[in-house]
């Protein structure tokens, strides 16, 4: 009796091992690879009109644009700054196609360093909510590249020049204390639902142990 019991154990367990390799392969396998940006385009009310780079024009500029912008997911580490803080506004909206897909506002000249924020609602319908984030150093000068009228920008590097020099961040650009118990917040997150999985996988074979014993008695 108990031979019989832990065969049909052993074959319980093989099946859902099977299982869930045949799913993963499967999901993997289904998983088409999102289709790459084709075009930005970039407005503020200080350009009489909108800037249109192609990723089949100037490939280098494009993805240097898409690189200020293609990072903003999850949940916006930075609060949202003041109004007056922020300075000239510049609307970038990524399209695949003729296909509004994202879109994002950016403030190169932000008091503290460039910030970036993403609304809640996105032209693809997607909702991923409103985050505010600190944007790359590097933003100013590449809209500057792109044609937007800013003003000329050497914020990349500070002294030294080719051969030396060190990133400017300024002082109250750091994030606040409110960032740092959010990012620890999501971080404690990812541990307790690694916890509950675990602890889930646990329970599961005391469950199977517990029964083996019973049917063993």
């Amino acid at each position: 009796m108990a031979g019989e019991v832990s065969r049909r154990l052993v074959g319980a367990v093989t099946l859902l091992v099977a299982a869930g390799s045949w799913l993963a392969i499967g999901g993997v396998a289904s998983a088409k690879p999102a289709p790459k940006p084709t075009s930005i385009v970039i407005t503020s009310k200080s350009m009489p009109d909108p800037l249109t780079l192609r990723a089949d024009g100037n490939e280098d500029l494009f993805e240097a644009v898409l690189d200020q912008v293609d990072w903003l997911t999850g949940d916006g580490p930075a609060t949202a700054p003041k109004a007056a803080d922020l300075g000239m506004k510049f609307t970038v909206v990524v399209h695949v196609g003729d296909a509004a897909k994202k879109s994002y506002d950016l403030y190169p000249l932000a008091k503290g360093g460039p910030r970036a924020f993403r609304p809640a609602k996105q032209p693809d319908r997607t909702q991923p909510g409103a985050g505010w984030f600190f944007g790359r150093l590097t933003m100013g000068e590449t809209l500057l590249a792109a044609g937007a009228p800013l003003p000329e920008q050497n914020i990349t590097l500070h002294g030294g020049g080719v051969g030396g020099g060190e990133r400017v961040i300024p002082d109250d650009a750091i994030g606040t204390g409110e960032d740092v118990n959010r990012l620890l917040g999501e971080l404690r997150q990812l541990m307790l639902l690694n916890g509950a999985v675990l602890v889930s996988i646990t329970l599961g074979l005391a469950g199977i142990a517990l029964l083996v014993r019973r049917r063993t008695r």
